[in-house]
């Protein structure tokens, strides 16, 4: 495991902060935005190096984006990637506190 490289912050986006993956930390699991090509590998290796957590299991999902209006104008929203990544037992990450 090396330290974080510019690739690394390429693909962890964002966290994501809703009741259910609030519901899922209790279980040792993680959610965040990840870039769209990447794949479950590369998002593995990029959460071990940024936070030095052990990764034991990605879960991927593609959020399709809603339509919706802005000031009466039909327009869409973007598309998105997701991972719910398990962490090893007795490990955390604390996602409040940024990078």
């Amino acid at each position: 495991m090396a330290g974080p490289t510019p690739k690394h912050y390429d693909t962890i986006l964002a966290p994501v902060i809703t009741e259910k993956a609030t519901v899922l930390s209790e279980q040792n699991k993680v959610v965040f935005k990840v870039a769209m090509d990447a794949t479950k590998d590369e998002i593995a290796d990029a959460v071990e190096a940024l936070f030095k957590v052990q990764v034991t299991k990605v879960n991927t999902l593609l959020v399709q984006g809603k339509v919706k209006r802005f000031r009466g104008v039909l327009g869409k929203r973007n598309d998105m990637k997701k991972a719910i990544v398990t962490l090893a037992e007795g490990q955390s990450i604390d996602i409040t506190t940024g990078l």
